[in-house]
């Protein structure tokens, strides 16, 4: 079991060239920050994200790890964009619409950094593919709207031992999670929302399609999603722990500790290293 930490345990792999001056120039409002200064950035420039839907969440996510110099990101989603989404996922135009998001998106995060090395993948990643995924990454953003996806995520997380970034937005409310398998204390997705019994289906009915959403609290929740992504794998700061939320309507934001479940159905069994 990894100890718990106050920081960042992401590892520290390093660029295997110096940043020339174009980059130190490109980067230079996070070198100049004492807590990432050059070497946070050739952290970050080293560092792989996996981001899993590229709507609502996944638009800020993709754009704002491009632009900060994330050097690898992977897109996942086999949505394609629609006229209603316009509203809130910024990735996508207009002239997008009939396009499979992660194209879309991959190609508006280029536009901000062509150094960033992004893999647009056009199907919904389960099973095997899910594990293999997030095997690959450093860190783990789910930017979902289903609880099946969230469970399949939280459970490939496990296995893999990656951290785990988890936001969601619907109506005026947000609420934001991160969920490290290295911390023998901390809690994973399961914990907060127990799945359903055996035989029985997720329900996925809070999607913002059946129950609208405001456009910028989209925004919000999953700039908040990219911030903890940042410090991660700059090792800046301190993680955030618990589980936050958001109300919208009266600006307000609360924090709730969220233990580790020791009858948890999914952390509790021995997926954990």
């Amino acid at each position: 079991m990894y100890r718990t930490s106050t920081t960042s345990t992401i590892s520290e792999p390093m660029t295997s060239e110096p940043m020339n001056d174009e980059a130190l120039l490109r980067y230079s409002r996070q070198i100049m920050l004492e807590q990432i200064d050059i070497a946070g950035q050739e952290r970050l420039l080293a560092s792989h994200a996996l981001i899993v839907g590229a709507g609502g969440l996944g638009s800020p996510v993709a754009l704002y790890l491009a632009a900060a110099g994330v050097g690898r990101l992977t897109l996942a989603d086999d949505d394609v964009v629609e006229l209603s989404n316009l509203q809130r996922q910024i990735a996508h135009g207009e002239a997008d619409i009939g396009r499979h998001k992660t194209e879309s998106a991959a190609e508006a995060a280029r536009a901000l950094n062509p150094g960033c090395r992004i893999e647009a993948l056009t199907r919904r990643l389960d099973g095997a593919a899910l594990l293999e995924a997030a095997n690959a990454a450093d860190v783990v953003i789910d930017c979902t709207d289903r609880f099946s996806s969230r469970y399949a995520i939280n459970r490939a997380c496990l296995e893999a031992h990656k951290p785990l970034i988890s936001g969601a937005a619907i109506r005026f409310s947000g609420q934001l999670v991160m969920f490290d398998p290295r911390d023998a204390a901390s809690p994973c997705y399961a914990c907060l929302y127990p799945p359903p019994a055996d035989g029985e289906q997720a329900d996925d009915e809070l999607r913002c399609a059946e129950n609208g959403v405001v456009a910028p609290l989209v925004g919000l929740i999953g700039t908040f999603q990219a911030l903890e992504a940042l410090k991660l794998l700059s090792g800046a700061g301190t993680p955030h722990r618990g589980l936050s939320t958001f109300d919208g309507l009266s600006g307000e934001w609360r924090r709730f500790n969220v233990p580790r479940d020791p009858a948890c159905p999914v952390c509790a069994v021995p997926t954990r290293r």
